[in-house]
């Protein structure tokens, strides 16, 4: 009999039913791939289950899950934790000990499942200000308790009934997490989201995976405490796609070649990262090779789906793929048949350039609230436009309100944010929720991100500024990797920015241009020359009273660690501002 998936923890048993695969879930423990298979998923689950009964975990109790990078143990615990009732309060492992402390005794969680000593000992300074009663971790840590002593206590099955009957007691409707998003200002909000929020979501962007079902891999490394990279985890459960879990970013290569993804997620900065590692390679090159790369990038940059841009241009792209972008393909495991990208909008040329090489990027948008999805592009039936986000997925409604804002309603709208009855009402009326970000549909039906409504300002000359627009284009340099775009009140837009430091050091050494510091490189007049270029080029596609007047640069890089960036590689602009305010003053003062 097939089952029925209305709970996240049906997940596991349709898979079991439908694709039964030897390598469900696969992580890499000192340098050894280690897998465990559909049914051993199953089985551990319900094990860590019956020992959480043990500890006396009851309905509705919370239980964070702290890991430093995905592994199989998540999962386990995920699934062992929403099936006794009880539900899962993911924490992104880089924030600060204070919004630990913050999270843990807002969600009131009782129990925290840990990865390794660095989240450990940043917990045991906050965790005497917290409810927690216990604290185990995936690594083995000397006169720590250990994941694996829960699971002990579930070796002994007899309470395997108490288990099923938690199970049949959560309904779809019930929470399921509760997601505290990292916000670019104040605490953040538990977003709480169901069971069917997750579930309908899945289910709905399903027909948007053009894989082979029960016989593709994939490559995770997002954290999977957002709500993206998890949905994206059951929807591949639910495909019957074998999960491997990179080592780290800068392990994403090698894992790719070993293990030959047919697809991968990734957020914009990450992609970016990528390309822009491959065109420092292909500044490396001399001679024929060196023309034959570029020439290839150029074409590539001017990608049109489906053949729109004639056979011409069709017949030297196939040139063109195999002889350069065979190589990019091989780089990432030569198996690579798509690739998503959501949280943060994705560049153009990026989108056209990895599709001309044969490794597409399906853009999509969403929201934690939303769980995620709202609309994706679809490789197949014509669903891929470059520059848009996508056609609405089944079930969702979307419609724009007349200040341009994007409105949601469906079944994948959250349940509220958690004890926050105020903030709740002001972002779900009439039973849509309003994402504040602005965008327009075109004729076919895409969806294209204009901007967001709160990050609009004036100009002291009463203008309007989309920071968001102007920042894209600027970004489309290679000499540019984050930019904030300021002026609020002030009599004309201006701009910091954080040179694209990888890839600057690489053409000032081509260009024989010597530096002791990023503070010398930034200060030199042929790089500030080009940075003006970029400028320049942006200007040329606004009004007068948008354009950039004047920039300054950074010589640091805008990091997560430093602050300047959520966990989701949002800009903090009230951070970045504060930290630049000499930058400002420079400026305008």
């Amino acid at each position: 009999m097939s089952i029925e998936i209305t709970r996240l923890f049906d997940f596991p048993y349709y898979q079991l039913e439908t694709y039964n695969l030897k390598k469900a879930f696969s992580t890499k423990y000192n340098g050894k791939w280690e897998s465990i298979s559909s049914q051993e998923y199953v089985d551990k689950s319900n094990q860590l289950s019956r020992g959480l009964l043990k500890l006396g975990i009851k309905p509705n109790d919370k239980i964070a899950i702290i890991s430093t990078s995905n592994r199989t143990e998540w999962n386990i615990c995920d699934i062992g934790i929403l099936q006794t009732g009880a539900q899962t309060v993911p924490i992104y492992p880089t924030i600060c000990k204070e919004d630990y402390e913050y999270v843990l005794n807002h969600s009131e969680a009782t129990y925290c499942f840990v990865s390794d000593t660095l989240i450990l000992d940043k917990l045991n300074q906050i965790k005497d200000n917290t409810k927690l009663i216990g604290v185990f971790t995936f690594d083995d840590i000397k006169e720590e308790k250990s994941w694996k002593d829960v699971l002990a206590l579930g070796e002994d099955k007899s309470n395997q009934h108490e288990v099923e009957a938690r199970k049949d007691a959560v309904k779809p409707e019930d929470l399921a997490t509760l997601i505290y998003t990292s916000g670019t200002t104040g605490r953040p909000k538990g977003v709480m989201l169901s069971h069917n929020n997750i579930v309908s979501n899945v289910l709905s962007s399903k027909k948007r995976v053009p894989l082979d079902y029960g016989n593709s891999k994939s490559l995770s490394f997002l954290p999977v405490c957002h709500i993206f990279e998890r949905m994206i985890l059951y929807l591949y459960q639910y495909c019957g796609v074998d999960i491997y879990y990179a080592e780290s970013l800068e392990k994403l290569t090698e894992n790719a070649q070993e293990i030959k993804p047919e697809v991968m997620t990734a957020v914009p900065r990450l992609y970016e990262k990528i390309y822009d590692k491959i065109v420092l390679k292909g500044e490396d090159l001399t001679g024929i090779k060196k023309k034959l790369f570029f020439w290839a990038l150029n074409l590539g940059l001017k990608y049109e789906p489906y053949g729109a841009n004639g056979w011409w241009y069709e017949k030297q792209l196939g040139i063109a793929r195999k002889l350069i972008f065979s190589k990019w393909q091989a780089a990432l495991g030569g198996e690579l048949k798509l690739m998503v990208s959501g949280s943060a909008a994705l560049q153009p040329r990026l989108t056209r350039v990895f599709a001309a090489a044969g490794m597409p990027i399906m853009e999509g948008y969403g929201l934690t609230e939303t769980s995620p999805v709202i609309t994706v592009n679809d490789v197949n039936n014509g669903g891929f436009r470059v520059g848009t986000v996508g056609k609405v997925i089944e079930q969702v409604e979307v419609k724009i309100e007349a200040s341009g804002e994007i409105l949601v309603k469906g079944p994948n709208i959250m349940l509220g944010y958690y004890k926050d009855p105020e903030k709740t009402a002001e972002a779900i009326k009439d039973g849509y929720f309003y994402t504040g970000d602005k965008g327009e549909f075109d004729k076919d039906g895409f969806l294209k991100i204009t901007g967001r409504t709160k990050e609009m300002f004036k100009t002291s000359g009463g203008k309007y500024v989309i920071p968001p627009l102007l920042e894209g284009e600027l970004k489309q340099s290679l000499f540019i990797e984050q930019v904030m775009v300021i002026g609020e009140n002030e009599k004309m837009p201006a701009a910091i920015i954080q040179p694209n430091f990888e890839f600057l050091k690489g053409w000032a050494k081509e260009h024989s241009i010597s530096f002791t510091s990023n503070d010398e490189l930034i200060k030199n007049p042929k790089v500030l020359q080009k940075i003006q270029d970029a400028v320049d080029i942006c200007n040329s596609n606004f009004g007068k009273w948008e354009q950039i007047k004047c920039f300054e640069l950074t010589p640091d890089e805008w990091t997560l660690d430093a602050g300047h960036l959520t966990p989701t590689m949002k800009m903090k602009r009230e951070v970045i501002l504060k930290m630049y305010q000499s930058l400002h003053d420079k400026i305008y003062r």
